[in-house]
C-alpha cells in the first residue's frame, strides 16, 4: 500500500461505479465469511475428515496467518502491478482454492487448501478499496461508503450462522463442503462482473517491495505457532521446540529487516511513533482474544450442550446483535471519548466473559439459552466497541500523510491477530479438553479474563483522541 495518488483519474459513469462497488462487496463478503465460517462448522470437519481435535486450531488460523502475514506485500503489489490485474489475479485464486476446500479429501489438503485461499486473499483485498478510491467521483465515493461499511458488517458477523445453515442442510449430501463451495457461486459471478466493469488504474512502477520482510514474517508465525498447537496438543517433542524457536529468530530477523530495508513492511516513522506502536500491540491482543473467544464460544456450544451446528448459529445471534449495537455505539462516540471508550469496550469485555465464566462454572452443560443470552450479547458488543475503536484512537496522533500506511498496516495486525487468536486459544481448550468441557471452557475463559485485564491496564499508553471510523 502507498499514500502516492495515482497519476490519473478515470471518470466513470453511475453504471460502472455501482457494479464496481457489487464486486469489491462480493470479494470482502467471501473473506470475512471465511474468515468466520469454520467456527461452526469445525467439529463436522474433524469428523467427516476422520481427523483429531488438532486438526481445529488450523482451520481458522492458516487462513488469516497467510492473509494478514501478505496483506500489505497484497497492497504494494496491486500499485506496483495494476490494482485490476491483481484483483482478477486474487480473485480467481480465491475461487479456485475455495473449490479446492470443498472437495479436500484429507485434513492436509483443507489446511493448505485454506492457506491459499489467504494468499489470494492478501492479493484481492487491498485492491478493492484503492480502486473505489482512485476512480469513484467524490459524491459517489461517500455514498458508496455508506452502502459498503454496513453489508460488510453484516456479512463479518454471517459467517457462522451460514455456516450453521449450510451444514444441517446437508446440500447434495456434501455435509459442511458447502461452506467453502459457497464461494466458487459468488467468485464465479464477481469474475464477470469485474471482467465487465472494474476499472483500471494506473500502476505505479516506482514501487519498492519488501518481498523478503514478507517471506520472513510468515515463516516466523508459523514456526511459532506451529510449535505452540502440535506442542499443547500431543507434547513438547524436539521438533515442536525447534520449530517455536526458529520461528522466534525469524521473527528478530524480520525485525532486523525493518530496521534496514529502504522500503519496509511497517514504516519506521511509524514504529517510532509511541502512541500507535501501543495501538498495535493492545489491538493484537483485543483481537487475538475476541477471535478465540468467538471460535470457544461456539466449539463449546458444539462440544459441550449439544447443540447442531444450526442451533449453535441461532445462539450465536445474540452475539452477532451485540457486535452490530457496539458498532454503532463506537461510530457515534469514538470522536467525543476517545480512548475512554476503549476503556469501556474492555470493562464490558471483563464483564461478558466474566459473566460467561460463572454460568459455566455454575450450570455447567446444563446451562439454558437465556443464560447464555447475557454474557453473548455483552461479548458481542465490547467487540463491536473494540473493534471499531481501538485502531482508530491508535491512528489518533498519525499524521495525514502516514494514514494510509498506519491504516493497512493496523489492518494486517488484525488478520494476524485473527490467526493467533484462533489458533492459541481453541488450543487452551483443546488441550484441557481430555478433563472435559467444562474445565476447558473455564481454563480457556480465565485466560481470557487475564489477557483483557492486562489491555485494560495498557488503554492509558493510547492516544487521548481517536479519529473518526469514516477517515
Amino acid at each position: 500500500m502507498t499514500d502516492n495518488p495515482p497519476a490519473t483519474v478515470v471518470e466513470l459513469s453511475a453504471r460502472t461505479v455501482w457494479f464496481t462497488l457489487i464486486v469489491v462487496v462480493l470479494a470482502d463478503a467471501m473473506d470475512l465469511m471465511d474468515s468466520t465460517i469454520t467456527n461452526v462448522a469445525a467439529p463436522s470437519i474433524v469428523r467427516d475428515l476422520g481427523a483429531d481435535e488438532s486438526l481445529i486450531p488450523w482451520l481458522g488460523a492458516s487462513y488469516a496467518l497467510a492473509l494478514g502475514s501478505l496483506l500489505v506485500l497484497g497492497g504494494r503489489i496491486g500499485d506496483k502491478f495494476g490494482q485490476r490485474r491483481t484483483f482478477l489475479t486474487g480473485l480467481i485464486g480465491f475461487t479456485l482454492a475455495s473449490a479446492l476446500a470443498g472437495l479436500a479429501p484429507s485434513a492436509p489438503i483443507l489446511v493448505g487448501a485454506r492457506i491459499l485461499q489467504g494468499v489470494s486473499g492478501a492479493l484481492l483485498i487491498p485492491q478493492g478499496m484503492a480502486i473505489m478510491a482512485a476512480t469513484f467521483p467524490k459524491p459517489m465515493l461517500r455514498t458508496a461508503f455508506a452502502v459498503f461499511a454496513p453489508m460488510l458488517g453484516v456479512f463479518a458477523v454471517g459467517g457462522p450462522i451460514l455456516g450453521g445453515v449450510l451444514i444441517d442442510a446437508n446440500l447434495f449430501g456434501l455435509h459442511w463442503r458447502p461452506v467453502f463451495l459457497i464461494n466458487v457461486v459468488l467468485g464465479g459471478i464477481a469474475l464477470a462482473l469485474a471482467l465487465r466493469y472494474l476499472p483500471t488504474v494506473p500502476p505505479q512502477r516506482e514501487v519498492r517491495i519488501d518481498v523478503w520482510g514478507s517471506i520472513l514474517l510468515g515463516a516466523a508465525l508459523f514456526g511459532i505457532l506451529y510449535g505452540l498447537i502440535t506442542g499443547s496438543a500431543g507434547g513438547w517433542s524436539a521438533l515442536t521446540v525447534i520449530s517455536a524457536i526458529a520461528g522466534l529468530a525469524l521473527l528478530a530477523g524480520f525485525g532486523w529487516r525493518q530496521a534496514s530495508a529502504d522500503e519496509p513492511l511497517l514504516p519506521r516513522s511509524l514504529l517510532a511513533n509511541h502512541g500507535f506502536t501501543s495501538g498495535m500491540i493492545i489491538g493484537l491482543c483485543v483481537f487475538a482474544s475476541f477471535s478465540g473467544l468467538m471460535y470457544v464460544i461456539s466449539l463449546f456450544f458444539q462440544l459441550g450442550l449439544g447443540y447442531t451446528p444450526t442451533r449453535t448459529s441461532l445462539n450465536l445471534i445474540p452475539l452477532t446483535a451485540g457486535i452490530l449495537i457496539g458498532s454503532g455505539i463506537a461510530n457515534a462516540l469514538i470522536v467525543r471519548l476517545g480512548r475512554r471508550l476503549v476503556l469501556i469496550g474492555m470493562l464490558v469485555t471483563v464483564l461478558g466473559t466474566g459473566t460467561l465464566l460463572f454460568i459455566v462454572v455454575t450450570s455447567g452443560t446444563a446451562a439454558s439459552w437465556w443464560q447464555n443470552l447475557i454474557p453473548t450479547t455483552l461479548i458481542g458488543i465490547a467487540a463491536g466497541i473494540c473493534f471499531n475503536s481501538v485502531f482508530n484512537t491508535a491512528l489518533g496522533n498519525v499524521g495525514p500523510d502516514q494514514a494510509g500506511s498506519a491504516s493497512g498496516s493496523l489492518s494486517a495486525i488484525q488478520q494476524v491477530a485473527n490467526g493467533i487468536g484462533s489458533a492459541v486459544v481453541t488450543t487452551v481448550f483443546i488441550g484441557n479438553l481430555a478433563a472435559g468441557t467444562i474445565t476447558a471452557m473455564t481454563t480457556t475463559l480465565t485466560v481470557i479474563l487475564v489477557v483483557s485485564v492486562l489491555c485494560l491496564l495498557a488503554v492509558p499508553l493510547l492516544p487521548r483522541n481517536a479519529v473518526a471510523l469514516d477517515q
